[in-house]
């Protein structure tokens, strides 16, 4: 994995103006926070969709975002795996046993300046838990959690929190959970429950 250089674009740079006047015609806004860190963890919620993935990359390129996203193995695939590799897209095979959180970590420790976007309920369907890899590569690679979001209802997307994991899960999970209680997918009813399986 490399650096995606500048964490932002230019404000002139194409795709960055093309996705703004994309969503302009389709009636979105966007709304982000300040930006003062060259690395951290992207996380987006709620993952309800198949649009999430289009409206959510529009809108985090909108804002100027240089960002990679995490993204299950199946989608990398031909006809499509190159292109997914192109807009900034890593393979992962959730279903093998592999130090997914070490991998990602070290990279974060080898760069200057690096987004990685995390779906972490890892599922368009309803689901029980989330996912807490996001979570501990950025504990263990010392850089901040962005809350990155979709509300269908208003049409808004972008950043809209920030934290620093603390190693108190249930504490920094609170945050995230008062966040996104608010925000609204495009199908509400299937929205995962904000918290992680406990550890064995």
């Amino acid at each position: 994995m490399k650096s995606s250089g500048k964490i932002l674009r230019s404000r002139w740079n194409l795709a960055r103006v093309i996705s703004g006047l994309i969503l302009k015609v389709i009636g979105w806004e966007t709304r982000t926070i300040s930006l003062d860190f060259p690395k951290f963890i992207l996380i987006g919620a709620h993952h309800t969709s198949n649009w999430d993935f289009v409206i959510g990359y529009m809108v985090m390129t909108a804002i100027g975002l240089n960002f990679r996203f995490v993204g299950k193995h199946t989608l990398f695939r031909w006809p499509l795996g190159g292109f997914m590799r192109w807009l900034g897209g890593i393979a992962v095979n959730r279903s093998l046993s592999t130090n997914f959180v070490e991998q990602v970590a070290s990279h974060f420790q080898e760069q200057d300046q690096l987004i990685v976007a995390i779906a972490p309920e890892g599922t368009r369907q309803q689901t029980d838990y989330w996912r807490s890899g996001f979570y501990y590569i950025a504990l263990q690679a010392k850089v901040p959690v962005v809350l990155g979001f979709l509300d269908y209802p208003s049409k808004t997307g972008g950043l809209g929190a920030m934290f620093h994991p603390s190693g108190n899960l249930e504490k920094d999970m609170e945050i995230v959970r008062d966040f996104y209680a608010g925000v609204h997918g495009k199908y509400p009813e299937k929205a995962g429950i904000i918290r992680f399986q406990p550890r064995a």
